[in-house]
């Protein structure tokens, strides 16, 4: 229909556009043409859109299979591109690893490097560190918890004579004795309980039996993790430490000795002229002669008082420095030194004067031997640095109920002192540094010690100077107040009685003997122990004034001799210059009383008026003291040697003696170790060793003087131990010489 509506329309527009009109035979063709063709057109085009549409699906299909390729391909191309992206991550990755590989190879080869250069370092170091204990001349150990040992040096191998790999696993138990194994446990166990380190002194024992002193150190051993796995310790030998102590321990007895002897060696010459002096004093002289007296009595005052001062020094030094007190009438003490001071003053032609308030009968418990130092050092310095002028000297008494204030002072119008040296002038040592006295300014210890004695007893003492203008000091004394004793009298009531005066030195003789004699007695004198001994009967005498240094023996010898005796002894009366022992050390000897050279008539007064006022005889108890007979033995026994030549030949009898030189050096070596260790037990027994290896060389004296040391329970064994080691020493080099020169003469 549609075809033919279409054919219609064209022929009626062909043919009215043609011919202008339409007809209807003009439709007749077209329309048979429309007829018969359509129906074929139709179903062609029918079958064509049929097979287009085929063709469509069949292309859709195509279509959507290639959008599924696509899709497809679209994934996959998506998914190889993320692949290509993973397998250009994994090759950048393994790159990367392979670099970091090569990396880490590389830090590992270094590593192993540093590590093997760190092996090899520790290794040094160990070694090192091993060499440094191996020689350090210092002992070091280490013990585990349980005490046990674990390690040590060198050294301590050598005191213990066990090697370190002996040491392991043992316990101090096992390697030192049981008095010092149990020193050492008890510490260990302090260290431990307190994780604290700990410092001690301690005597080891070495494998021969020498000792050594060692400052012992323990600490506590921690790991990493902070736990304690043992305990470290180390011993350094303090043995010349030691024996330095022991050195000037011995400097300082030797110099108290000394000073013992020289108070004795120099006192007896001053003591003479001191007392002879008094005597002349006392004696009809002319003037000028008196002037002389003076002189030399003041002098010799002068340099006892310089003398006392160095034996106090000693004693300060040593801090045996004592305050005695003792009864003194105050009023004749000061007048005394009045009259020294006095005649000081007179020689230099300076005016002195004195005032006292002090009563007469005033009796104070004081040292007067202190007191009398101190004022005198005062005085001396006013009357040595006043080149003209005056010297005064006042005495101020203040008495209260039970004591009394004592003002001394000392003033002079001498060369004075600088006011930036006043605080320095009773240093030690202190001098005036002016050229007007440089030539005399003394020791400078007087003031020092003059300082000291009066803190001592409880006062004070002070300076005020202007230069030029002069000096003065101030001594402040609290003195307590006592009843006048019985027997204090300036006469003695006791006269006629027998002495015996045990005394060597001649001048001392004559002084004593004027005294004595001028006081009514008769004296036998005897100038060795000996003649003490000798002279010496029951009742034949009432008293006896021995002297402690005879040329023979001492004092205490003599006495001695007479207690052994068991007889009744008259009263024994010690004279002694010596000023470094106590009164109470004479009377420990069995001395009823003390007099000090030198002798004075006050003295003898207070001494017999105590001793026989009454009359009443003591009777002296003997106390115990041992007296060491030195006999003189011969340095070898000639007899023995001849034997061992006979029997055993000369060649071997050279062959002992180099052995016993050998010896001898090893045993006085652990005897000085010993010594330094005081371990009395080992000193015997040291001393035991060195007798035996003498009597065998025949060394008689070594041998005598070995058994000396050996005999530990000797009385006074100790306070002779280092003379007697001193003269072991000695007799080891000499005797030796004499030894070797007796066999040159075979």
């Amino acid at each position: 229909m549609l075809a033919l509506g279409i054919t219609f329309l064209e022929v009626t527009v062909l043919n009215y556009l043609l011919y202008g009109e339409v007809e209807a035979k003009s439709y007749l063709d077209p329309v048979l043409l429309t007829l018969l063709t359509m129906p074929w057109v139709l179903y062609f085009i029918s079958e064509l859109i049929r097979r287009l549409e085929r063709s469509r699906e069949h292309l859709t299909q195509v279509i959507e299979q290639l959008e599924a390729l696509r899709k497809q391909d679209k994934a996959s191309a998506l998914n190889l591109r993320h692949n290509i992206q993973q397998l250009n991550y994994e090759i950048e990755e393994r790159k990367r690893a392979e670099l970091q590989r090569e990396e880490a190879i590389r830090l590992l080869k270094q590593q192993i490097e540093e590590r093997q250069k760190t092996q090899q370092n520790l290794i040094e170091q160990s070694i090192l560190l091993r060499s440094c204990f191996d020689c350090s001349p210092d002992i070091i150990y280490y013990r585990d918890e349980n005490g046990r040992f674990s390690g040590c040096n060198r050294s301590f191998e050598e005191l213990t004579g066990k090697t370190e790999q002996e040491m392991i696993g043992l316990t101090p138990w096992d390697v030192y004795s049981e008095e010092i194994a149990e020193k050492v446990v008890a510490s260990d166990r302090e260290v431990l309980a307190t994780n604290a380190s700990l410092s001690y002194d301690m005597w080891l024992t070495y494998p021969d039996g020498s000792k050594k002193l060692f400052l012992i150190k323990k600490v506590p051993f921690f790991n990493n993790e902070g736990k304690r796995i043992g305990l470290l310790g180390f011993g350094r030998d303090i043995m010349e430490k030691q024996k330095a102590q022991e050195a000037l321990e011995k400097a300082s007895r030797d110099k108290t000795a000394f000073i013992s002897t020289i108070s004795h060696e120099l006192r007896t010459p001053l003591n003479g002229i001191v007392g002879i002096s008094r005597i002349l004093k006392d004696s009809k002289l002319t003037k000028e002669q008196h002037n002389y007296v003076n002189t030399i009595f003041a002098c010799a005052v002068t340099l006892g008082n310089i003398f006392n001062d160095i034996i106090d020094l000693d004693k300060i030094e040593r801090k045996k420095l004592a305050i005695n007190y003792e009864p003194v009438e105050l009023s004749g003490f000061v007048f005394e030194l009045n009259s020294v001071a006095s005649l000081m003053a007179e020689q230099k032609s300076l005016e002195f004067s004195f005032h006292s308030n002090v009563p007469e009968g005033t009796w104070v418990q004081a040292d007067t031997t202190r007191l009398r130092q101190v004022l005198w050092n005062l005085l001396a310095n006013a009357v040595k640095f006043t080149l003209n002028g005056e010297v005064q000297f006042n005495v101020e008494c203040h008495i209260r109920n039970t004591f009394v204030w004592v003002d001394f002072e000392v003033i002079d119008s001498g060369i004075g002192i600088p006011e930036q040296e006043l605080e320095n002038i009773f240093t030690m040592y202190y001098q005036v540094d002016r050229k007007e006295v440089r030539a005399g300014t003394g020791t400078g210890i007087g003031l020092a010690i003059s300082k000291i004695l009066v803190d001592e007893m409880g006062g004070q003492i002070e300076v005020y100077s202007e230069m030029n203008e002069g000096s003065t000091f101030s001594v402040s004394l609290k003195l307590d107040l006592i009843e006048a004793p019985e027997s204090a009298t300036t006469e003695s009531s006791v006269n006629g009685l027998s002495i015996l005066l045990v005394e060597d030195v001649e001048l001392n003789i004559v002084v004593a003997n004027s005294i004595l004699k001028k006081l009514g007695h008769s004296v036998v004198v005897a100038r060795t122990g000996q003649q003490a001994i000798d002279a010496f009967s029951v009742g034949k005498f009432d008293v006896v004034l021995l002297d402690i240094q005879l040329p023979d023996m001492t004092g205490f010898d003599v006495l001695k001799h007479w207690q052994q005796s068991k007889v009744t002894l008259p009263p024994v009366v010690a004279l002694t210059a010596n000023v470094i022992k106590t009164k109470e050390e004479y009377l420990e000897k069995g001395m009823v009383d003390v007099i000090a050279k030198p002798i004075k008539i006050e003295n003898v007064h207070k001494v017999f008026n105590r001793l026989f006022a009454n009359q009443e005889n003591q009777v002296i108890e003997a106390t115990a003291a041992r007296s060491e007979a030195n006999a003189d033995f011969a340095v070898l026994d000639v007899d023995f040697l001849e034997q061992m030549l006979d029997t055993i030949g000369y060649d071997q009898l050279e062959q002992n003696l180099q052995l016993f030189e050998k010896l001898i050096a090893e045993y006085m070596e652990i005897l000085d170790s010993v010594l330094c260790a005081k371990d009395q037990d080992e000193i015997g027994k040291q001393a035991h060793k060195i007798k035996g290896a003498a009597a065998s060389m025949g060394l008689q004296h070594i041998q005598t003087i070995a058994n000396l040391i050996q005999i530990t329970e000797s009385p006074a064994w100790w306070e002779n131990l280092d003379d007697r080691v001193e003269q072991l020493k000695h007799a080891c080099e000499h005797d030796l010489v004499v030894l070797k020169q007796w066999m040159e003469t075979l």
